[in-house]
């Protein structure tokens, strides 16, 4: 082996691409719009500045500040595992090495907040009529995204293994 060039790590620079275009987006939100007021973008889509101090869906939220760790340090986590994963995988581009890439970078971007602002800044805001979707971000989407694509690779995209 010629070391990590020979291995999925080669293409890290599709998460951090994912990473630096969710930290722009976020910039951009918290610079450019005010916090709850709705800016129309779409029929059924909004930009509407708002944070979450928990997980999705504002899961722990009000738990008074101890959730930022524990989602911090689970982020990590997980991101070790995926590289370590990475890191196994062949340098070719695959649906697992995407999906792997994408819930990498979404992961990394949503720490990147909670560490630096002690909360998650979200933006995008779906709707039909009064209901609204949780209002999300690029990371977010990354991270669905991702997962899709991993269930998708691991179900539908690999070979059966021969039985011996």
């Amino acid at each position: 082996m010629n070391g990590w060039r020979s291995t999925g790590l080669v293409t890290l620079w599709l998460a951090l691409l994912i990473i630096v275009l969710d930290q722009l987006t976020k910039y951009w939100a918290n610079s450019a719009l005010e916090f709850g007021v709705p800016v129309a973008v779409l029929p059924h889509l909004n930009f509407t500045l708002v944070y979450n101090e928990g997980a999705a869906f504002s899961f722990l939220a009000d738990m008074g500040g101890w959730q930022r760790w524990l989602f911090s340090a689970l982020a990590v986590a997980v991101s070790l595992v995926l590289i370590f994963w990475l890191k196994r995988l062949p340098s070719k581009w695959t649906l697992e090495v995407v999906g792997i890439n994408l819930v990498l970078s979404g992961a990394q971007g949503n720490v990147i907040d909670r560490l630096i602002e002690g909360r998650v800044t979200d933006f995008v805001d779906f709707y039909i009529g009064l209901w609204h979707y949780a209002t999300f971000n690029v990371a977010d989407i990354a991270i669905s995204i991702g997962a899709v694509v991993l269930l998708w690779s691991e179900f539908f995209s690999k070979k059966p293994k021969e039985t011996e």
